[in-house]
């Protein structure tokens, strides 16, 4: 009997094997499913489905950049040992290369058969866990940096030059590839002070001003003490603010004026991503 793309999805949701392998299952069956199911089985296609609940607390960062458009994707799985698997990192790699291609915002039925079909062959659960698309002018640049071996940890940073020439010498590069590894190191959580959501700063006030009247210092420099502690807490959680990565006496701001100046133009930090795996979302 004939069997159609509509028979091969639903035998492929019920074992969660491979595409091809449901296909040629069916074939063999002639079309019965209950049979198809063991051959499936028999075969140790039907893996996926069984696997389906385990935790995916390891995994890796992938990045891909194209034109004026980057993607970073974290992949799940369950053990450091198949994170660093030939077919998990290829599989990542693909997946993040379909993700920039095709512009997607979410996972669809494409990347999510991918990824079945992955857990098919390694026998082991895995997921797409999150990832993001950036976009950057022509005046922009992209850099990004994976860290070590083990892929971890990866970030985008997105570096704008008032003269777009200056995008192209090599110590402006340098520069944007040391920024694409420090927000990997030290994990910012605002771009800048003026980007700090305004509830956020409120609430942090309040509790430095707590703290400042616990003190027991005079009312008129309570507030002076308040500033201070939130520009040292906004030094902590803020990536212009932070010490920069290969000189941390100097302010990334300061770090990015400077290295602007001796390219002959104004540069500025205008985005950037940083997953790391399993972080809360």
């Amino acid at each position: 009997m004939a069997i159609t793309a509509a028979d091969v999805k639903k035998l492929r949701e019920k074992t969660g094997a491979g595409m091809m392998d449901c296909k040629k299952a069916l074939q063999e069956a002639d079309g019965d499913f209950a049979k198809a199911e063991r051959i499936l089985k028999e075969l140790g296609k039907a893996a996926a489905a069984k696997r389906s609940g385990r935790a995916t607390n390891e995994g890796r960062i992938f990045v891909a950049a194209d034109g004026n458009r980057a993607s970073i994707l974290e992949m799940a799985c369950e053990t450091d040992f198949v994170a660093r698997n030939e077919t998990f990192v290829a599989l990542g790699n693909e997946i993040v290369a379909d993700i920039l291609a095709r512009g997607i915002s979410e996972a669809d039925d494409t990347l999510n058969a991918k990824v079945q079909d992955a857990i098919s062959t390694i026998k082991e659960n895995m997921s797409i866990r999150r990832f993001t698309t950036i976009e950057k002018g022509d005046s922009e640049i992209f850099s990004s940096y994976i860290h070590g071996d083990s892929g971890r940890m990866g970030g985008i940073v997105k570096v704008k030059a008032d003269d777009a020439a200056a995008l192209d010498k090599q110590e402006v590069k340098d520069f944007a590839f040391d920024l694409a590894l420090h927000v990997v190191a030290f994990r910012p959580v605002y771009l800048s002070a003026d980007s700090v959501d305004e509830a956020y700063r409120k609430e942090q006030e309040d509790i430095f001003l707590v703290q400042a009247k616990n003190l027991d210092k005079p009312e008129k420099v309570l507030q002076g003490i308040v500033q201070g502690k939130l520009k040292k807490h906004f030094a902590e959680i803020c990536f212009t603010e932070q010490g920069f990565v290969k000189d941390e006496k100097k302010s990334v701001a300061a770090v990015t004026k400077e290295v602007g100046k001796a390219a002959g133009t104004n540069l500025t930090i205008t985005g950037y991503v940083v997953y790391a795996v399993g972080e809360e979302l």
